[in-house]
Parts: structure tokens; C-alpha cells; sequence
């Protein structure tokens, strides 16, 4: 094959890929607009129902919900969510880098370490690095439900209530804006002073049935809110890291088409030039 053909070749291969990464990128930006309403309507439910437990946690109760106190930690929980599929450039390996950073300060302290995952990108980084993973759920969709979080979360919950984890710690992206996304690492058990809405009077309530009763359901709903919360505002990073990793792409092949077909007609004139140098030679010796 010339090296004409084979540029020619080059530029009809790197014009198709252009084609897929730009369909995936407007794909990307239909998902993303769909799925940041979602995450704004979610956020104040969870913001409020936090709230409602700042104020239970200041109230004469002689109940003592064991997730509003700290114990000193022996081991730890981590719930991770990631995307299930790739081609959303370094989101998932940014966040998979600050959790191990986090668990490794842990372990440092002698502390265990223990994961529950939610994503398939975590499940493979997680297990291929011989993480303990006690639960799992992955291929929930652009449109997940609360009850598909409930089996991961109730996991590390009885693990909580049972003693064998003193803290739970959750780690997803924070959807900033559509060109920033940040890995976040939140303390969800126990929960700290500074995440409580302090009441500026102190309140107390007449609990039906019971304060235990009320706490538990209260609490128990926050954390899977939180983790419900995380997982929408993932999907959004997910759509947006790569609705612009896809734009990179397209840029990208578009340069190298230009060069390319630079470097084919450079080759195709001196190729002409040739011929018609031996033409003009040929009639010459005639």
C-alpha cells in the first residue's frame, strides 16, 4: 500500500471514531439536563429531613440514637459509587484516588477497612485491589431508585449497629458545574456536630410511639437519602465529564483529519511531481 492509501486510510477510520464521539456527546448533553433536574428536586428533601434531625438530636429524649455518637473506631465502612461504564474521562479515577487515600490513613492507624460499592467501575478497582467488599450493586441505570441502594446501605448499617464498623464514610463526585466535578468524602456515621442544624432555642417533642421508633426510621431514611443523593449527583458528573470528554475527542480527531489530509496532499504533489519529472525525462530521451 502507497503512503497516500495509507493516509487515506487513516483519515476515513479517524472520521468515523469523529462521528461516534460526537453522537456520544450529544447524548451525553440529553442525559445531563434530565438528570440535573432530578438531583436539584432530591437535594432538599434530604437537606431538611437533616434539619429535622438537628433538632432531635438537641431535645430532652432519653432516647440515644447510637448513630449521633461517636465510638473509637476499630474498623470502617466505605460506600464508593462510580459510573458502570468508561469514556468519561478521569471522574472515576480522581474519586478512586482520594478513597485511598482515605483508607490508607486508616490503615495506618491499624484501623480495618471494609467497602460496599455501588457502580461496576468500583466493584473491578475495589476487588483488584483485594478490598474487603460486603455488598455490591451495579447497572442500576441513568435512572436508579431508592430501593436499589436500600441492600448495599442496610449492610453497612447493621454492620454499625452491631459494632463490627464504628464509622461509614460515603464517597461519590459533586456535580460543581458541567466543567467541574470534585470527589467528595462524607461522614455518614456517626453523624458529626457540624452536619446537625442547631436550633438557636432548645426544643423538645412528644414522640408517637416513641422516640426510639421515630429515630431509628428518621435516621435510617437520611442515610439512605444521602447515598440516593450521592448516586444522582454521580450520574450527573458521569454525563458531564463525558459530554466534555467526548467534545476532547472530536476536537481532537478533527485536528488529526486536518494533518492528515496535510500530509496527503503533500505526499499526492510529490507524487505528481515525480510523474510528470519522469514524463518530462522520457520525451526528453526520445
Amino acid at each position: 500500500m502507497s503512503a497516500a492509501a495509507k493516509i487515506r486510510s487513516t483519515i476515513e477510520s479517524t472520521g468515523k471514531t469523529r462521528k461516534v464521539t460526537s453522537a456520544l456527546e450529544m447524548v451525553a448533553a440529553s442525559k445531563l439536563n434530565k438528570t440535573q433536574q432530578r438531583m436539584a428536586a432530591s437535594r432538599p428533601y434530604a437537606d431538611k429531613m437533616l434539619s429535622v434531625i438537628g433538632h432531635l438530636a438537641q431535645s430532652n429524649s432519653e432516647y440515644r440514637h447510637p448513630f449521633l455518637d461517636a465510638r473509637p473506631p476499630q474498623r470502617v465502612g466505605y460506600i464508593v459509587i462510580s459510573t458502570d461504564r468508561g469514556l468519561c474521562g478521569g471522574l472515576n479515577t480522581n474519586l478512586f484516588k482520594e478513597t485511598l487515600k482515605s483508607m490508607q490513613a486508616w490503615q495506618a492507624q491499624s484501623v480495618e477497612v471494609d467497602v460496599c460499592v455501588l457502580g461496576q467501575k468500583a466493584l473491578s478497582f475495589f476487588k483488584r485491589h483485594q478490598f474487603n467488599v460486603l455488598a455490591q450493586a451495579a447497572h442500576l441505570g441513568d435512572v436508579p431508585e431508592l430501593s436499589d441502594v436500600v441492600g448495599v446501605v442496610s449492610t453497612l448499617l447493621k454492620a454499625y449497629d452491631s459494632g463490627s464498623v464504628d464509622r461509614i464514610f460515603l464517597a461519590s463526585n459533586v456535580h460543581v458545574n458541567t466543567m467541574t466535578q470534585k470527589p467528595r468524602m462524607l461522614q455518614l456515621v456517626p453523624l458529626l456536630p457540624a452536619q446537625l442544624d442547631q436550633a438557636p432555642d432548645h426544643w423538645d417533642y412528644i414522640y408517637e410511639p416513641d422516640a426510639k421508633v421515630v429515630m431509628d426510621t428518621l435516621l435510617n431514611r437520611y442515610i439512605e437519602c444521602e447515598v440516593y443523593q450521592g448516586m444522582i449527583e454521580n450520574i450527573a458528573c458521569e454525563q458531564a465529564a463525558r459530554m466534555m470528554a467526548m467534545k476532547n475527542a472530536t476536537d481532537n480527531a478533527g485536528d488529526i483529519i486536518d494533518s492528515l489530509r496535510l500530509a496527503y496532499n503533500k505526499v499526492r504533489q510529490a507524487s505528481i511531481t515525480q510523474e510528470l519529472s519522469e514524463i518530462v525525462a522520457g520525451a526528453e530521451a526520445v
